[in-house]
């Protein structure tokens, strides 16, 4: 994390679990537990994610097989932290979505998300 623009590594943590989580036959547990620390606790628009739930949340993803992708406006990162406002462009079967989001969060030396605190609001479908 900290040889790395953070743009660019909140970018390519998001992109690398979900496509490793769309295309591999591994158990999601395990491709959680690569990114995320067994501790991990997520908070999105105030509701409580941790890491059960968290991949109970990884089915609909795998089934769904929704594109997605995210431009990172900007993004700062000091000592485990980083925040970041980016919008997310998810496209699946039943809609397309656009979401500006607010992430705060916390990893490890390694790459893993420690904790996340992430404020959403739609912005609309995509032109």
């Amino acid at each position: 994390m900290h040889t790395t623009d953070p743009k660019r590594f909140i970018a390519d943590f998001f992109t690398s679990f979900t496509e490793e989580l769309q295309h591999s036959d591994e158990d999601p547990a395990v491709i959680v537990d690569r990114y995320h620390t067994p501790d991990i606790v997520q908070f999105a628009d105030g509701h409580r994610m941790d890491r059960d739930k968290l991949i109970a949340h990884t089915r609909p993803v795998r089934k769904n097989q929704p594109s997605a992708r995210m431009e990172v406006h900007e993004a700062l990162a000091a000592e485990d932290r980083i925040a970041a406002r980016y919008t997310l462009h998810v496209r699946n079967r039943k809609r397309d979505l656009v979401m500006e989001v607010c992430f705060f969060g916390r990893f490890t030396p390694d790459g893993r998300m420690r904790e996340a605190h992430m404020l959403t609001r739609a912005v609309g479908a995509p032109a």
